[in-house]
């Protein structure tokens, strides 16, 4: 069994992340982004964390959000990281003084070992499919040969992960960890499935490295 985290994103109810625990997540992902399907409001993500129990990361994600709104999420004081998915600047990310994750949008054209430069203060690099339509949670996968090898900083992986494509993706990039939101979805946006992201973290947690 190895040590590759597992983060569930979109989590909208208290059984959805409760289920997703007691199957092996690692942290779960809240949006708080009006303009997704999966968008949650932020005083039901407070209180869906308030009944959850201890040592499960808490990401709050967001895509070019009013600086003073986050900081008023964060004075609630139940986040653990910060996951910024539009063109936030390094300084914006910085200014909050809390741990984060920047999102790479996978683009052919785009240099993505110069993040972990220009991003010095971020805990983690995710690398995600890219539209320009949407901010994650597209269901695609991207060209994996994208991943950068040796990024100086952990790398998460996300875009279109399911329980039959996740080992094949870990054998190739072995990542600090994997997101996944659509791919434990079966039909409705925003609602889990207990089978689904059961064999998903079954797959990586076993998946041989």
């Amino acid at each position: 069994m190895n040590n590759i985290k597992v983060k569930i994103c979109g989590i909208t109810n208290l059984q959805d992340a409760m289920v997703a625990i007691d199957c092996g997540a690692d942290a779960l992902g809240f949006v708080f982004f009006e303009k997704s399907a999966r968008y949650c409001n932020p005083e039901k993500a407070h209180e869906i964390v308030r009944q959850l129990p201890p040592f499960i990361s808490v990401v709050g994600l967001f895509v070019d959000g009013d600086k003073d709104t986050i900081q008023k999420i964060l004075d609630k004081n139940f986040l653990n990281v910060l996951q910024f998915h539009g063109s936030e600047s390094s300084a914006y990310c910085s200014s909050f003084n809390f741990p984060f994750i920047k999102v790479i949008p996978a683009k052919k054209d785009l240099d993505i070992t110069k993040y972990s430069t220009d991003f010095i203060d971020a805990k983690a690099f995710l690398i995600d499919t890219f539209d320009s339509e949407s901010f994650g949670g597209t269901g695609k996968t991207f060209d994996w040969s994208l991943i950068p090898k040796n990024l100086a900083k952990p790398l998460i992986i996300a875009g279109g992960l399911n329980e039959k494509n996740v080992v094949e993706l870990i054998n190739l990039a072995k990542p600090y960890a994997v997101d996944v939101s659509g791919g434990v979805e079966d039909g409705q946006k925003g609602i889990k499935d207990k089978i689904l992201m059961k064999t998903f973290i079954k797959a990586v947690k076993y998946a041989e490295l």
